[in-house]
């Protein structure tokens, strides 16, 4: 149900020749990145020897997740091939020749940062970023680099194209964002935009991108489904409860709800429960951080429902509907105080 990423390294520094060394150490300095040369002279650089590309590369490609080679396209090409799963998955990859007058996006432009990656390389070596994906050369907003930098869960990423190529084409594309998630309202854009006020008047006949904290189960095709995390979930709990139930009854509610937990920004507690174990660890299983609250800060919320039995063992009459409602900033809860056993919670959409 829930998985927690696996983190990776940042960047890599490749190069072959002495000459591109002198390139590669300069680049991996500016970035604080690993630095790899052949074990002949990696030495004289300070640099992480290998030998032979095709080696360095197998062990090092998952681990990264960007990496640029001073070496020949072809060479790198087919050092990174064997590898390459999707563009939805794969690092950034960026190619440059051992002067830095080209820097080549090679590798997931977009998603992976490919295209921001071969500016970066571009400015500090007074070089050319040679930037190749459709959207970027005709000028046009790319909504999947968009998502990325606004933070929102694209639940279909393969919707991207059916939305790209309308765009490319001049054709209008609807979207749904009710809270200006993209940024995209009330600006000169250069795209054609129909902009949809109720979610369910969506046409399944045209493409569009909707911005949108619900569950979608089956999306139209042309349809690019985006989950902001805007949802702040208040918890209470008994002393002892284990991560499982909180889980669950977290999951359960949202299901009932019809909310997704990709929208899930935090939790929320009193500080009393900064070291109750099955919080936290619920909270790291959805890799989501808690936020704990003092009493003075939950006093200052008046929710719809207050109980003189919470405020005799803790010092306040409300946790859970008190802590979503501070940290989202709303006085109205998208979910009122639940309860199982052991457990307590509200939710609340930030404003």
């Amino acid at each position: 149900m829930f998985s927690r990423v696996q983190k990776m390294k940042s960047t890599a520094v490749y190069a072959l020749t002495p000459r591109g060394a002198q390139l590669g150490k300069t680049i991996s300095d500016q970035m604080k990145a690993d630095f790899f040369l052949p074990s002949a002279f990696a030495a004289d650089f300070d640099a992480i020897p290998f030998t032979g590309m095709l080696r360095v590369v197998k062990k090092n490609f998952s681990l990264y997740l960007r990496h640029i080679f001073i070496a020949s396209a072809g060479i790198v090409v087919r050092a990174i091939s064997p590898h390459l799963a999707s563009k939805y998955e794969d690092p950034a990859v960026v190619v440059l020749d051992q002067e830095g007058k080209f820097c080549i996006s090679l590798i997931s432009g977009h998603l992976g940062g490919a295209n921001r990656l071969a500016k970066e390389v571009a400015e500090l070596t007074k070089g050319i970023p040679v930037i190749t994906t459709a959207t970027d050369s005709a000028g046009i907003v790319s909504l999947d680099m968009l998502a990325k930098e606004k933070k929102l869960k694209m639940l279909n990423p393969k919707a991207v194209k059916h939305v790209s190529m309308a765009l490319l084409s001049d054709k209008p594309v609807m979207i749904f964002d009710a809270n200006n998630s993209l940024g995209l309202k009330n600006k000169d854009n250069s795209i054609k935009i129909i902009w949809i006020s109720r979610e369910e008047d969506m046409r399944d006949d045209l493409p569009g991108v909707r911005v949108t904290f619900k569950a979608v189960k089956n999306p139209s095709p042309g349809h690019l489904i985006l989950h902001p995390k805007c949802l702040i979930a208040g918890v209470g709990c008994n002393r002892g409860t284990n991560e499982q139930e909180i889980l669950e009854f977290i999951a359960n509610t949202f299901e009932g709800k019809g909310f997704s937990l990709h929208s899930l920004k935090c939790l929320v507690s009193i500080v009393n429960k900064n070291d109750e174990p099955g919080l936290l660890s619920a909270a790291k299983k959805m890799d989501v951080p808690v936020i704990f609250l003092v009493s003075d800060e939950l006093k200052t919320i008046k929710p719809p429902h207050e109980s003189d039995l919470v405020e005799k063992h803790i010092g306040v009459k409300s946790v859970c509907e008190a802590a979503a409602m501070f940290v989202s900033g709303n006085k109205k809860l998208l979910v009122p105080k639940l309860k199982t056993r052991n457990v307590t919670l509200a939710i609340a959409l930030e404003v």
